[in-house]
């Protein structure tokens, strides 16, 4: 079996998926945008992989700081109705249309006068009769060489609601900190959270040499120091350039001779500073979206004055200092 062969197949099965529910999008996407954003909760439901496709979109737009949560309609009927606020909006998925333990949870929902939105894998079905809006997550196949197993069905679930959730940010206008405020923990958090002066080096760690410091120097400099660089600056305390590992490398393979050297000669010269008050994430964005990428980059205060540098290390691996 070519696993490469089929692996292409899989994928353009889904990518046709994505194209056909583009194509099926109307106006029936903006009305479900605008109850999600006017009702003061959002139940996602389903069975089955729909239920982790749903569970998945309740968490996505969690993160973005929605009331949103899973409810599983077989325990809903069985106390958890209790979660379930009067007016809330209730996107349930399906591909069916026909499943029975959505069916059995919606004149309870209804009761609650809960807006209900459905992203169904067939219309003129029972579930897309008893929803205020059906979206059209039709698939022609499943990438399963079967047709059974969801596959393309609950990619095409999943696609709808990101581009429900990413809608209803856009429309609120939320910004990184405000996404930040939902992830406190791990690199996530971390990067979102903290600045550049909260991780950045600085002080006597700082490997500071003059721009007619000889080669030798800087590299003692840099040994001395052990942060994988050097800072050269001018006498009013501004940055002029650094040195990493990698010029020194460069160096030492296009000259033969290093005794005449000084540090301004192989410098990175006006190298790219950023304000000590910027996010790491965005200090991290800066480093990765060139078409070279820099893992090192000079930090200044208010002023211009030159007070640190911030290495991807520091970004990715050290604590608060």
């Amino acid at each position: 079996m070519d696993t490469i062969t089929s692996a292409k197949r899989t994928i353009e099965i889904e990518i046709k998926a994505l194209e056909k529910i583009i194509a099926n999008l109307d106006e029936g996407f903006d009305l479900a945008i605008s109850e999600l954003l006017n009702r003061n909760q959002i139940i996602l439901t389903g069975v089955g992989k729909s239920g982790y496709i749903a569970k998945k979109i309740a968490a996505t737009m969690a993160s973005y700081g929605f009331n949103a949560s899973f409810l599983d309609p077989v325990e809903a009927l069985h106390g958890d109705m209790g979660i379930v606020s009067v007016d809330a909006a209730v996107i349930f998925l399906s591909k069916s249309g026909t499943t029975t333990e959505l069916l059995n949870l919606l004149p309870f929902l209804q009761k609650r006068n809960a807006f209900l939105i459905g992203i169904l894998g067939k219309k003129n079905t029972p579930l897309a009769e008893k929803s205020n809006i059906s979206l059209l997550a039709e698939v022609e196949k499943e990438s399963c060489p079967f047709d059974m197993a969801p596959t393309a069905s609950t990619t095409a679930a999943l696609a709808l609601g990101d581009a429900l959730s990413v809608a209803m940010a856009e429309i609120k206008k939320l910004r990184p900190r405000d996404f930040a405020y939902n992830h406190p923990g791990g690199q996530l958090g971390r990067i979102s959270n903290l600045q550049v002066s909260d991780v950045m080096q600085k002080g006597d760690k700082l490997p500071i040499v003059s721009e007619n410091a000889k080669f030798r120097q800087t590299i003692i400099k840099m040994s001395e120091k052990s942060l994988g660089c050097a800072c050269i600056l001018d006498s009013d305390g501004k940055i002029l350039g650094l040195i990493t590992d990698g010029d020194i490398r460069r160096t030492l393979e296009e000259y033969e001779n290093i005794d005449n050297l000084s540090a301004g000669d192989i410098m990175t010269k006006d190298p790219i500073s950023i304000p000590s008050s910027m996010m790491l994430s965005q200090a991290l964005s800066i480093m990765e979206t060139r078409s070279s990428q820099i893992s090192v980059l000079a930090v200044n205060d208010e002023e211009g004055k030159f007070i640190g540098i911030l290495r991807i290390h520091d970004i990715l691996g050290s604590s608060i200092r």
